[in-house]
C-alpha cells in the first residue's frame, strides 16, 4: 500500500472534491474507519507502478462492467467469447471494445504509459505525464445507470491549449451466445453502424428482433469528428485473435468482432496551476437508441455528484463489519477490501428471456421471462453471471459483511429462474447468463446436485442473520422441493447418498459425491429448522429423521481408511452387491467439506476423531502449497495418468494431480480449520487469500481477490495472455476471510428467526484481542464484539444496537484450561461448558449488553 498526498488537479482530487476532502489529506489504508466511521476525510486505495501493461483493470457498477489494462488500454480479453469479454459492457450487451485518449498526438497508455494505476472503493484511476503536462484519469460506473464515466484532469505549469483526441470502437453484441455454442457469437453478432450527432458518437446494431445502441461523448464540445472501421487509438492496426487455437500473446480484437469506430477531437485551454477536467461518458442499452441516449443523459448530467454518490455508497458499506485485529493489519485490510469486492460483484439485468441451452447445443424459444434479476456476479470478466454454487458460498461472506439485500436478491433470482426452466421441480439451475440463457442445470442435466442441496442452507443462513420471516416464507416452498427432488430423483439405489455431479467435475469419480452428501445432510437440518419455525411438523420430522439416519452411517461409509487419512470424494455402486459403496479416493479438495460444513448445533459434520486427522493430512505439501489448498493433491508417481508432486500416502489414484490453488478451495479449508478450532493452522489458508488479494508481488488487480493463485500447475495470470486467464475478481474467495474472522474468531452466530443470538469468540494463539463493530443483524440492528485474553482471564464484551434476541455469551477455552468462575457485568452467572468440534465452549445466558469474564485455571 502506498500513501500519497492529494494533489490538486489529479484524478484523486476529483474524488476528493466529490467527498469534500480537504486538499492535502492523506490517502490511507484504514479509510478513516476508526470507531466504525467513514467520515469522508480519507480514501482507501491501493496503487501499483510495475508491469501495468500486464495487469487487468476493472471497474463495475450494478449495470456496467468495464475492463482494460492498468495502462488504460484495452487488449482483447476473456475466453467465453474469445477476446470480447473486456471493454465496456452494459449487461446483457457489450458496448465498446475500448475508449482511448491522445494528448497532442501522444496516446495515453502507449506513447505516454501510465506511471501509476490505483484502485479505490468504487473507482479506479491512472496517472500519466505526457510532455509538459500531468494527466490523471478516473473511471467509475454509477450504480443504477448503464454507463461508464471517465474524467480526464489536466494540469500545466504554463498557459497552453492541448489537442485532445478520443477514439472509441464499438462492439455491440449480447453476452450469449458464446464462442463455441450453437449458434456461436460469430453467427449471431451483426455489423455495427456508426454516426455522429449532437457532439456524440452513436453506434447501433439492429436485426433479428434486437436493437442495441451505444452513445459516447463528453462534457466538452468537439471541434472535429471522424467515423470509420478502426479508431482503436494506439491499437490500430488491430491484431486479431482467431476464434480458437494458437493466437498471438496480445490481441486487439477478435474473430467475432464486427464493430466500427469513431473519433472526437477537442481543443482544451489550460491555465497555469489550475486543473481542467473533461468528462467522458459511454452509455448504452439493448432497447434502442432512445434508451441509450437516456442512459447517457443520466450519467453525464453531473459526474461529480455521481462520483460522490458512488463513493458514499461504498463508504456506507465500509461502516459495517469494522474489525480491529492488533498486530494483523494485512488481514484487517483484506476484510475492508473483501467487503468492496462483494460490492464490485453485484450485477443486475432486466427483461431476461429464460431458455435452456443444453450446454450450448441448443437455442430454443424462451420458456419464460423474468422482469429483473439482481445477483452477485461470480467472477470477472468471464463469469459475471448468476450461479448457484458461487452464490451459496458467497452468502456466508455476504451476511458477515452485512450485505443482506444483494444476497436475498441473488437467492430469489435463482429460485425464479429455476422455477421456469425446471418447471417447478425444485432442481436448482447452475449458470444463468445476464441474457437469461441457462447453460447448465436443467432437469435433464446430470447436476449439479450439490447446488440444489446447498440452497436451503443459504436461505436458512440469511434468515438467521436477518430474522426476516417474510424472506423465509417466500423461498420456503422452493427449499422443501429442493430436497424432495433430490430424494425422489437422485437416489436410485435408496441408500441416501445422492447421485449426480458435485462441485468437482472430473473423470473417474463414483456416481455418488461426498460434497453433495455432506451438504445434503446440512440442508436437511437447516430445512428442519425453518420447518419447525413455521409449524410444518411433517417436513421437520422428515428432514430431521433423514439427516439422523445419514449421520449415523456417514463415517463408516465415507472414511477412506488406510493411510489416506481422509474422506473419499465419491463412492461407486457397481453391479456386484458385495462391492457396494466402493470408495473412490482421488484427493480432490471436496474431501475437506465434512470439516467445512457446520451443522445447526454448531458442530462440524466430520467426527471429532476423523476431522482433525483429515485436516492434518490436507496441510501436508501434497495438498497445500504456498497460497493454499490444491484442487487435487498429489500421490504416488505410479498413478495411471501420472501424479507428479510429493506423496503423503500410498493410495494410487485414477487421476493425476491438479496443483492449482483456487481461492474457493483455500477458503473452504480455512473455514474447516476454524470449525475444529485449529486457528494456528487456519492462518496458512486465510493468509493465502489475503496475499493474492493484497500482496503487490502476487496480485494482478490491486485489492481484487482472484479465482486462482499462482500455483505449480497454474501460471500466474499476469504472465498469461489476456484471453487465457482465470478471473481477476472472484467473489467466493471472500468466504475465507470474512467468515473466519466474524463467525469463528468473534463468534457471532445469530438465529434471529428463532429469536436467539450467540456470541462465543475464539482467539487465535498469540492474539491478545480482536474486535468488530457494527456487525449487522436484523433489519436495522447490529452488534459490537470484542474478545481479549489476559493471563487466565478471557473477556467477551457485547454491545447490542436494536437487536432483540435471547443472548448467549461465552468463550472457547484454550486447550487444557477449565473455568473457575464466570461473571457478567461483575455479577456471577450460571454457565455451562459444551464440548464442540471447536473445543470446550463456556456459554452463559445473559441479558443485554455487557462484558463476560471467564476466569480459568
Amino acid at each position: 500500500m502506498r500513501k500519497r498526498p492529494v494533489l490538486l488537479g489529479s484524478a484523486l482530487a476529483l474524488v476528493a472534491t466529490a467527498l469534500a476532502v480537504p486538499a492535502g489529506a492523506e490517502v490511507r489504508s484504514d479509510a478513516g474507519l476508526a470507531g466504525g466511521a467513514f467520515d469522508g476525510r480519507h480514501l482507501a486505495e491501493l496503487s501499483e507502478t510495475t508491469r501495468l501493461a500486464d495487469r487487468r483493470a476493472l471497474v463495475t457498477g450494478d449495470r456496467t462492467i468495464a475492463m482494460g489494462d492498468a495502462n488504460g488500454l484495452y487488449p482483447a480479453s476473456g475466453w467465453h467469447i474469445r477476446g470480447e469479454m473486456g471493454g465496456v459492457w452494459a449487461p446483457p450487451v457489450k458496448l465498446l471494445d475500448g475508449i482511448w485518449f491522445a494528448v497532442d498526438g501522444a496516446w495515453l497508455g502507449a506513447d505516454a504509459p501510465a506511471e501509476e494505476y490505483t484502485t479505490g472503493w468504487g473507482y479506479h484511476r491512472f496517472a500519466y505525464a505526457p510532455a509538459g503536462l500531468s494527466v490523471d484519469r478516473v473511471d467509475f460506473a454509477p450504480d443504477g445507470v448503464r454507463a461508464n464515466v471517465i474524467g480526464l484532469t489536466f494540469r500545466s505549469d504554463t498557459a497552453r491549449t492541448v489537442d485532445l483526441a478520443m477514439d472509441a470502437h464499438s462492439e455491440l453484441m449480447p453476452a450469449y451466445p458464446w464462442g463455441w455454442t450453437t449458434p456461436n457469437a460469430g453467427q449471431t453478432n451483426l455489423p455495427d453502424s456508426g454516426a455522429y450527432a449532437e457532439g456524440t458518437l452513436r453506434f447501433r446494431e439492429q436485426g433479428d428482433g434486437h436493437d442495441y445502441a451505444a452513445v459516447v461523448g463528453s462534457s466538452a464540445r468537439p471541434v472535429n469528428h471522424a467515423l470509420g472501421p478502426d479508431h482503436r487509438g494506439p491499437q490500430d492496426p488491430a491484431v486479431v485473435c482467431p476464434a480458437d487455437g494458437a493466437a498471438p500473446p496480445r490481441c486487439d480484437d477478435s474473430a467475432f468482432g464486427k464493430g466500427t469506430g469513431g473519433r472526437l477531437d477537442y481543443s482544451v485551454p489550460l491555465t497555469p496551476g489550475k486543473p481542467t477536467t473533461v468528462w467522458f461518458t459511454v452509455a448504452g442499452s439493448d432497447k434502442g437508441p432512445a434508451a441509450a441516449r437516456s442512459e447517457y443523459a443520466k450519467a453525464s448530467r453531473n459526474p461529480v455528484a455521481a462520483l460522490r454518490s458512488k463513493v458514499d455508497s461504498r463508504g456506507a458499506l465500509a461502516r459495517n463489519t469494522v474489525v480491529d485485529l492488533p498486530g494483523d493489519p494485512e488481514l484487517r485490510q483484506s476484510i475492508e477490501w473483501s467487503k468492496q469486492n462483494l460490492a464490485d460483484s453485484v450485477q443486475e439485468s432486466h427483461d431476461l428471456a429464460l431458455r435452456d441451452t443444453d450446454e450450448g447445443r441448443a437455442y430454443p424459444d424462451p420458456a419464460g421471462t423474468l422482469d429483473e434479476a439482481r445477483w452477485f456476479g461470480a467472477g470477472f470478466p468471464d463469469y459475471p453471471w448468476l450461479f448457484g454454487t458461487d452464490g451459496e458460498y458467497t452468502s456466508f461472506a455476504a451476511v458477515a459483511a452485512g450485505q443482506f439485500e444483494p444476497i436475498k436478491a441473488h437467492l430469489r433470482a435463482l429460485r425464479d429462474v429455476s422455477e421456469v426452466i425446471n418447471d417447478g421441480s425444485g432442481k436448482l439451475v447452475h449458470e444463468v447468463v445476464s441474457t437469461g440463457d441457462v447453460y447448465f442445470g436443467a432437469n435433464d442435466d446430470a447436476g449439479n446436485t450439490d447446488e440444489t442441496v446447498k440452497f436451503p442452507s443459504a436461505v436458512a443462513l440469511v434468515w438467521r442473520w436477518t430474522g426476516d420471516n417474510a424472506f423465509r416464507d417466500d423461498l420456503y416452498d422452493f427449499t422443501v422441493r429442493n430436497l424432495r427432488y433430490v430424494d425422489a430423483n437422485l437416489d436410485a439405489d435408496g441408500d441416501g447418498w445422492l447421485e449426480g455431479l458435485g462441485n468437482v467435475e472430473r473423470s473417474g469419480m463414483g456416481v455418488e459425491k461426498l460434497d453433495s452428501t455432506a451438504y445434503y445432510i446440512r440442508g436437511l437440518l437447516d430445512l428442519a429448522d425453518m420447518a419447525t419455525s413455521k409449524g410444518d411438523t411433517a417436513t421437520a420430522d422428515w428432514a430431521t429423521s433423514r439427516a439422523a439416519t445419514l449421520r449415523e452411517r456417514f463415517e463408516a461409509v465415507w472414511w477412506a481408511g488406510g493411510d489416506a487419512n481422509g474422506y473419499s470424494e465419491s463412492i461407486d455402486d457397481p453391479d456386484d452387491p458385495a462391492n457396494d459403496n466402493r470408495p473412490v479416493f482421488q484427493r480432490h479438495w471436496t474431501g475437506v467439506t465434512p470439516m467445512e460444513i457446520e451443522l445447526p448445533d454448531g458442530n462440524a459434520l466430520a467426527s471429532p476423531t476423523h476431522g482433525p486427522v483429515a485436516l492434518a493430512q490436507r496441510e501436508k505439501p501434497c495438498y497445500t502449497g504456498e497460497f493454499g489448498l490444491y484442487h487435487t493433491g498429489s500421490g504416488p508417481t505410479s498413478a495411471p495418468e501420472g501424479n507428479p508432486g510429493p506423496s503423503c500416502d500410498s493410495v494410487v489414484s485414477t487421476v493425476k494431480s491438479e496443483r492449482s490453488t483456487y481461492s474457493l478451495n483455500t477458503a473452504v479449508m480455512a473455514v474447516a480449520e476454524g470449525n475444529f478450532g485449529r486457528l494456528t493452522q487456519q492462518r496458512t489458508y486465510i493468509d493465502g487469500n489475503v496475499r493474492i488479494q493484497l500482496d503487490p508481488s502476487v496480485w494482478e488487480t490491486p485489492g481484487a481477490m482472484p479465482e486462482v493463485a499462482p500455483s505449480p500447475d497454474f501460471v500466474a495470470n499476469i504472465d498469461r495472455p489476456f484471453y487465457d486467464r482465470s478471473m481477476s475478481l472472484q467473489a467466493w474467495g471472500t468466504y475465507g476471510t470474512l467468515w473466519p474472522v466474524v463467525h469463528q474468531w468473534l463468534g457471532v452466530s445469530p438465529s434471529l428467526g428463532t429469536g436467539e443470538l450467540s456470541v462465543v469468540p475464539q482467539l487465535p494463539a498469540g492474539q491478545k484481542s480482536v474486535s468488530g463493530k457494527h456487525i449487522r443483524l436484523g433489519a436495522h440492528g447490529s452488534v459490537d464484539v470484542s474478545a481479549t485474553a489476559k493471563g487466565n482471564r478471557l473477556t467477551t464484551t457485547v454491545r447490542l444496537d436494536d437487536v432483540r434476541a435471547d443472548l448467549t455469551v461465552g468463550a472457547v477455552l484454550p486447550a487444557g484450561k477449565q473455568p473457575v468462575s464466570v461473571t457478567y457485568n461483575g455479577e456471577r452467572v450460571a454457565f455451562e461448558v459444551v464440548q464442540t468440534t471447536r473445543g470446550a465452549e463456556v456459554r452463559a445466558a445473559v441479558g443485554g449488553s455487557g462484558s463476560l469474564i471467564v476466569a480459568c485455571r
